[in-house]
């Protein structure tokens, strides 16, 4: 529960912000039960970056790199965060605003650790891809943009759905559903015909 709160006060809020004292209230603990831990505020909020970047880590561990089709791998990859999503759903609010945060209390241990692991996910996200299935007059790294916009369109749509789905199952099968709708149009747009 520390960790829920901690990790929703400060996407809310910013490092500077951030108040110690709504996450104790709202994790019904002692502000000296939370400072035996973590002692600072700092540490804390290092500590949230950590265990953030852990979890993405797992999820692009996750990523089938013997997947060749761009549609069927980014996806994947789309439920799988979703996923992550469900089960931590402040890491991604709390990773968002870690971007941007502007405190200089934060900021040096911030940078080159969200940049590093992100460009690590893109890179296995587009590796091993068969570029080859694009019409030969398409620009694949617009469709490619294309592509990401809608995923994350219909991840957006999803993530504020998430919580009406009490059986995570239903839930995938109407995520994967909807995306097949849009992949499947995105594909005879930018796929040889004989790919499809």
């Amino acid at each position: 529960m520390i960790l829920k709160f901690s990790l929703k006060e400060f996407a809310e809020n910013g490092y500077d912000r951030a108040s110690t004292n709504n996450i104790v209230e709202n994790a019904g603990i002692s502000k000296g039960s939370l400072f035996n831990y973590f002692n600072n505020k700092k540490n804390l909020y290092v500590y949230l970056l950590d265990y953030s970047l852990e979890i993405i880590e797992i999820m692009y561990k996750e990523i089938d790199t013997n997947e060749r089709d761009i549609f069927k791998k980014i996806g994947n990859f789309s439920l799988q965060k979703l996923e992550i999503h469900r089960k931590f759903p402040y890491v991604f609010d709390f990773l968002a605003s870690a971007e941007l945060e502007e405190s200089k209390e934060v900021r040096d241990i911030i940078d080159g650790r969200i940049s590093l692991i992100y460009d690590r996910g893109i890179k296995k996200i587009y590796e091993n891809i068969d570029y080859s299935l694009f019409r030969p007059d398409i620009d694949i790294e617009k469709a490619i943009e294309i592509l990401n916009w809608t995923m994350f369109g219909v991840g957006e749509k999803f993530i504020k759905q998430i919580d009406r789905f009490k059986d995570r199952r239903e839930f995938g099968r109407k995520v994967i559903k909807e995306w097949e709708v849009y992949s499947n149009m995105l594909r005879k747009s930018f796929y040889k015909q004989e790919d499809i």
